[in-house]
């Protein structure tokens, strides 16, 4: 959206109305003109000098002025006078020097009009020019409101807006999510140019306002405004992230009809639309008739259509048009090879994404986040993992903090808890500021390593330094200890954390409660529950499951009863783990029928029960006599879940021995 500010300041569009003239003169005949002062002087001779004596003004002069200007008003009088001066155009450096100072003098003066009374005190004119830089420098600096509030002072001071600053303020109205009033201001704009256009086509591809898109093109080529290539390109990316495939070839026959010659950027657009879609061959049509219009193709290209190969097991397709690529000179980049790491771990080709990783360094690529995502996809996939500190010392420059959390996790769960301990601290050496994920790494390691003292001294050194840390931090030391058997230590400190007013959420108190039913300490439980509700945690499906299971296992049914009505009151919807809780429960206590209707409703909402209910169930039914029952619920069973040998045998075998009893 640049334009000659000289052409601005000739433009007919911008018109002075003679009433508001004469309003503005009276204005300022019945106030005393200003003493004349030093500043003023200094202002004279500055704005005198040129026409004294002549020099040709260049923008790294005007920049250089402006950087060591040490008044912000005199800095932003001087960028006005230079916009005035014959041939001569402001830079964007140059508007972006302006933006700090325009910011410090609004700090200070508050509002536009401010702005221009100091700079009239300053000896400068303000005219319709005044009100397009500022606005400019505004918009330039994200300025919004002060953007809008020099637009309006522009019509107080009799000024028309012309094509140039609508076209500003509607780009702004759309950015600060006023489409209605931008796409009002549009319409009422009288002689909208290419910009104007461009600019409302920009911001609803940006927001996949796919008819408003398909409105305005319509409009701007009606009017005789053909979008250029950066258009089209706008254009055909947002219909064919919509999945609007055949529009987006209505639009690449409408750039042919126009005598635009597709792109590159063009061609890959498209075919990355319908490798997306799932429409490989077709992307692989228009390959070949990108190839036919005398266009080539550059990684970009190849990389969707490569993936999209993968991805519909056109494999020996894939291999192909990858040798293919490379025959034609175009070497693959890092996106290309995060692609081939990440589908070959899908294929099963564990080997061949892990040499094209460490290859990466031979062509001088470094990995980045998804390389290593990828990579330890593989590794966990192919359980590899005595490649884990091979790839750490490989990746020793690239690593950032988000890396290093999901190695000191992949650590973990590959049985390397020691190894995640010594990554840790090599983090610390190397200058990282570990974050809660980093935290939870190291003393999930230390917890799998069995260095319990250990991860109780790291974690109470980590509070003495992170007053504020986050609840995740807390639930993992107290689900490590009560998955380790230690209940009464956790159980020790979570009441510690409660009296500290540590930050803790509802999943630390669900860790807790289900502590305090592992050591049978039900009463305890059910209180820290009514705890949990009393200090503004709502309680989630799995809090009630916890509470649910624990219940049950303690037998009380009085109990089972108000939790389930207050689930019901709460709007918790009891989930497969809930059904499969009750279910279990109820077999035990010899309810079989009540168990039996709860299983058909559980069916009936369209939950999956667990292999263990149907073989309480099954056992229930058969000690009731409820043998055809039996029968029913094992063959539901071997239709709808794959058929399991060792509870699949045992179901199978029940309700054999009892049909064969006389």
């Amino acid at each position: 959206m640049l334009m000659r500010w000289r052409l601005l300041r000739t433009s007919k569009q911008i018109l002075k109305n003679p009433l508001s003239k004469s309003l503005y003169t009276l204005h300022s005949s019945t106030n005393s003109p200003p003493e004349k002062t030093l500043k003023d002087h200094n202002m004279k001779t500055l704005f005198d000098f040129p026409s004294k004596y002549p020099f040709n003004i260049t923008p790294s002069i005007a920049e250089s002025a402006l950087s060591h200007c040490p008044s912000d008003i005199i800095a932003l009088s001087f960028f006005m006078w230079c916009a005035r001066q014959p041939n001569y155009f402001h830079s964007p450096k140059s508007f972006d020097l302006m933006v700090p100072i325009i910011s410090r003098l609004m700090d200070r003066l508050q509002c536009v009009r401010g702005v221009l009374m100091e700079l009239e005190s300053v000896g400068c004119c303000i005219k319709a020019q005044t009100f397009l830089i500022l606005l400019r420098i505004y918009w330039r600096g994200r300025m919004y409101k002060l953007a809008l509030e020099a637009f309006d002072e522009m019509g107080s001071f009799g000024y028309v807006p012309n094509t140039f600053a609508r076209n500003m303020v509607i780009d702004i109205l759309f950015k600060i999510g006023h489409v209605d009033v931008a796409l009002k201001v549009f319409r009422n704009t009288q002689f909208p140019n290419f910009l104007t256009f461009n600019t409302v086509l920009c911001n609803l591809c940006k927001l996949n306002d796919l008819l408003g898109v398909q409105d305005i093109l319509k409009v701007m080529v009606r009017d005789g405004f053909f979008p250029n290539n950066g258009s089209f390109s706008m254009v055909l990316n947002c219909f064919c992230k919509a999945g609007r495939l055949m529009e987006s070839l209505q639009v690449l026959c409408l750039m042919i009809t126009l005598g635009h010659c597709p792109s590159v950027t063009i061609w890959s657009i498209l075919i990355d639309g319908f490798c997306r879609a799932g429409r490989v061959c077709i992307a692989s049509q228009l390959l070949r008739k990108m190839v036919d219009s005398g266009c080539c193709p550059n990684v970009m290209t190849y990389t969707p259509l490569i993936k999209g190969l993968f991805g519909t097991q056109m494999l020996s397709q894939a291999y192909d048009l990858l040798d293919a690529m490379v025959s034609q000179g175009c070497m693959p980049d890092l996106v290309l090879y995060n692609v081939l790491i990440d589908c070959f771990c899908k294929v099963g080709r564990h080997d061949d994404a892990v040499d094209i990783f460490f290859s990466l360094c031979k062509r001088n690529l470094k990995p980045d986040s998804y390389t290593i995502s990828s990579l330890l996809s593989t590794l966990c996939s192919s359980r590899k993992f005595t490649l884990l500190p091979e790839l750490v010392r490989t990746m020793d420059e690239s690593l950032d903090l988000v890396t290093c959390n999901s190695l000191l996790n992949v650590f973990c769960k590959a049985g390397l808890p020691s190894h995640a301990v010594e990554f840790y601290n090599n983090m610390i050496d190397r200058g990282f500021t570990p974050d809660r994920y980093s935290y939870a790494g190291l003393l999930n390691g230390l917890f799998r390593a069995g260095r319990i003292d250990d991860a109780i001294d790291v974690y109470n050194g980590i509070i003495v330094n992170n007053y504020g840390l986050d609840a995740h931090v807390h639930t993992v030391i107290f689900d490590g200890l009560i998955k380790v058997g230690k209940f009464y230590r956790a159980i020790k400190l979570f009441r510690k954390a409660v009296a500290e007013n540590y930050c803790l959420d509802v999943v630390s108190y669900t860790v807790a409660i289900h502590g305090l039913f592992g050591c049978g300490r039900s009463v305890e439980a059910c209180t820290l529950f009514g705890q949990l509700k009393e200090r503004g945690l709502i309680p989630n499906t799995c809090t009630y499951n916890v509470m649910l299971f624990g219940l049950c296992k303690a037998r009380d049914i009085n109990a089972v009863r108000i939790l389930l009505k207050d689930m019901f009151d709460s709007g918790i919807e009891m989930d497969c783990t809930s059904f499969n809780t009750i279910i279990g429960f109820l077999s035990r206590s010899y309810r079989v029928h009540s168990a039996y209707r709860l299983f058909i409703k559980m069916c009936d909402l369209g939950l999956k029960p667990s292999k263990t209910t149907y073989l309480l169930l099954v056992e229930s039914l058969l000690r009731s006599g409820a043998i055809d029952d039996a029968c029913i619920l094992l063959k539901v069973y071997l239709e709808d879940t794959m058929f399991v040998r060792g509870v699949g045998s045992d179901l199978h075998d029940k309700v054999h021995l009892c049909t064969e009893t006389p």
